[in-house]
């Protein structure tokens, strides 16, 4: 029986909830119960339908005796999902144990919600609550990503009123639930990324003069499909970031204000060019280590997208990256309106996966434009065949590339970081036209030097220089000869 003083807050609930268009689902009730077939593993993996080949497992598991066991590969994020009928303008809460590194929980289809971890040495809950639309067909899914190592899930919970899916069949790893909806697609596909072409070249716009040409935004040439503006500086909040006109580059011309920088913007967009806030660089300060600094980092970085106008943002910071806070303030980005993210990390900061940076790329993979990574100033390194090469070859960009291509991020999220003009870094400059030639090699398996990758990668996304300027001191002999060379790749 319910108290009078309960029944009469429950009515009046009720009457704010349908003026709002949403049923609360209250805990306790005959209808907030798990909907989900099979959520234990129990009957192996009956009422899935998993991408990759899975297993369930008697160890380790949650509570029963099976979990589900399923293990990603370089292209493939192990998916298992659920589609199931639902309620509209319902709320409802998602929950699994899950055990792995980078685990992902969610929900596609009259909702679109996510959670993950960046791993856990036991289980651990992951729960999202989430309100349906109008649609009542809903998809439950879990995954890993790729590359990573085998994850575990257990106890997988959907709160809320709903029929199960019908799963009559016996335990397989290739017949899908009775649903009437598709299962989501086996690969994570492109994030938006501002209408970009399939070969891009990325260029730095120095905010700043130390010899180099000093160069309007306006001035740059259209061959530059993403110009990164360099660069956003630290605040006395901690991650937070602002801008501001260099003065002694508006001095080099003239008198370039606020206002014109802001009308330039607009110009080269309007010209199909896509404008970004790059942030650190070789002095960069700022440091994403815990929620707070993420939040005012995302926050300082759409406050600045929103003022200038700006597509995205640049990770350029070469003093250490944590990968699970600032991916989080990426996200937030992301969904904020900054839909171009690229990073442009050290060549040691790429050498495992293990490391900050690749793990933030791989992390944000669903949302990530293209890392840029700087093959200079870093002497020799491995490439992904364990040989070792030296910079300022055709080499060196190809098997250092290889490493990025096959520890999980996809060709068309990778691209070539060169220095403009021997001025422009301590070391590994080299002709403009090596760097055609590790394209070709990449992407046709022509023009390559002594390291042939296994396979071809026609989707390779581009090439980066420092900087814009560099390169206008030197009759833009890297826009010139790279462009050409993009345009003519697959």
């Amino acid at each position: 029986m319910v108290p009078k003083v309960r029944f009469a807050l429950l009515s009046l609930l009720s009457v704010v909830a349908l003026s709002l268009g949403v049923t609360f689902v209250l805990a306790g009730s005959a209808s907030a119960a798990n909907i989900l077939a099979n959520p234990g593993f129990e009957a192996g993996t009956t009422g899935w339908t998993c991408t990759a080949v899975p297993t369930a497992v008697s160890t380790p598991v949650h509570s029963g005796s099976r979990a589900l066991s399923a293990t990603p590969t370089s292209s493939d994020n192990a998916q298992c999902s659920q589609s199931l009928a639902v309620s509209p303008n319902t709320a409802y809460k998602l929950s699994a144990w899950v055990q792995g590194s980078y685990v992902y929980l969610g929900v596609s289809g009259s909702a679109t919600a996510s959670t993950w971890t960046p791993g856990t040495s036991g289980y651990q809950q992951l729960s999202l609550s989430f309100t349906t639309g109008s649609s009542t067909s809903l998809t439950v899914y879990l995954h890993g990503w790729y590359g990573q190592p085998t994850y575990y899930a257990d106890d997988v919970s959907l709160d809320g009123p709903g029929t199960p899916p019908t799963t009559t069949t016996p335990p397989t790893t290739t017949t899908p639930p009775t649903t009437t909806t598709t299962p989501p697609t086996t690969t994570t596909p492109p994030p938006t990324q501002g209408d970009l072409p399939k070969h891009v070249l990325t260029g730095y716009w120095q905010n700043f003069y130390n010899g180099a040409k000093a160069l309007k935004l306006a001035d740059v040439p259209t061959k530059y499909n993403i110009i990164a503006v360099s660069f956003a500086d630290a605040t006395g909040t901690p991650g937070a970031v602002d801008f501001t006109l260099d003065s002694g580059l508006s001095s080099q011309l003239g008198g370039y204000t606020d206002a014109q920088f802001k009308a330039d913007v607009k110009t080269v967009q309007a010209r199909g060019q896509r404008v970004i806030i790059s942030v650190g660089g070789q002095n960069g300060t700022i440091s994403v280590s815990d929620s707070t600094s993420a939040t005012n980092f995302a926050n300082s970085v759409k406050a600045l997208i929103s003022e200038y106008g700006f597509d995205g943002v640049d990770i350029d910071l070469e003093n250490g990256i944590n990968a699970t806070y600032m991916g989080q303030a990426l996200r937030s980005i992301y969904n904020g309106g900054g839909k171009v993210i690229t990073m442009a990390p050290q060549t040691i900061d790429m050498q495992s996966t293990q490391g900050g940076y690749f793990q933030l790329a791989l992390g944000i993979k669903d949302i990530l434009t293209i890392v840029n990574m700087q093959y200079y100033n870093s002497g020799s390194m491995n490439g992904c065949n364990g040989n070792v090469y030296s910079q300022g070859t055709v080499d060196f960009l190809t098997a250092l590339a290889c490493i990025q291509l096959q520890g999980g991020l996809r060709a068309d999220q990778v691209g070539l970081g060169l220095p403009a003009s021997p001025q422009a870094a301590g070391g590994g400059y080299q002709a403009p036209a090596n760097t055609v030639s590790a394209l070709n090699c990449l992407a046709r398996g022509t023009s390559c030097g002594s390291f042939k990758p296994s396979t071809t990668y026609p989707s390779i996304r581009g090439a980066m220089t420092w900087s814009i300027n560099w390169d206008a001191s030197q009759g833009y002999a890297f826009a010139n000869t790279v462009s050409a060379g993009l345009a003519g790749l697959p």
